[in-house]
């Protein structure tokens, strides 16, 4: 399958273990690179789930000057959005523990932002999951944060993770978009790509 991307060299910019599993599904090959300098701010007047997206464009610009014609690039944002407030990665075991404690309980919304570049075009789009989570107990907070050191995750969890066994109750959309790429719609934009 796929086969429209044979004549491209498709490059995944991101760091993240997760999109490398989800993309590597698609049976498609691929490097990874990853550029350290991005700027991830965004404007302050931004509606919180627009702010993926936003970001996976400034992420695919800072590699435009250095795209050639044969190279697809790959990049995405995930936020995690509760009561209007984004939730990044955390800084550290506290803050951590403020993000699930927000997420104890309630539904939140997970956000991810896609950008596919090439030299001819450029499509961007993003995903929306409901997450439900089950009330959580102090004890389970500070064994999930000790035991899986969740500071690389937006929302400071891993669906994929213990936190996701004992604490999600339900989801209404794409649950390969809370581990941060929403798989599905990727596959119908690569579709569309030809050189």
């Amino acid at each position: 399958m796929l086969s429209n991307l044979n004549d491209f060299e498709i490059i995944l910019a991101s760091g993240s273990p997760r999109r490398r599993e989800l993309l590597g599904g698609l049976g498609i090959d691929f490097r990874v690179a990853r550029l350290n300098d991005v700027d991830e701010s965004y404007p302050d007047d931004l509606p919180a789930n627009e702010v993926a997206e936003y970001l996976s464009k400034k992420k695919a610009e800072a590699y435009r000057q250095s795209l050639t014609e044969r190279q697809l690039i790959i990049t995405a944002d995930t936020v995690v959005i509760t009561d209007g407030e984004i939730l990044g990665k955390p800084t550290d075991a506290a803050d951590a523990t403020r993000m699930l404690k927000a997420l104890s309980g309630a539904v939140h919304q997970v956000v991810t932002g896609v950008t596919v570049m090439t030299t001819a075009k450029t499509v961007s789009f993003s995903a929306t999951t409901n997450v439900r989570f089950a009330p959580l107990s102090d004890e389970e907070i500070d064994y999930y944060i000790s035991q899986y050191r969740p500071f690389d995750k937006a929302g400071a969890y891993g669906i994929q993770e213990w936190i996701g066994y004992i604490a999600v109750e339900g989801i209404e959309g794409s649950y390969f978009n809370v581990m941060g790429l929403p798989i599905q719609k990727l596959y119908t934009v690569l579709k569309s790509y030809n050189r």
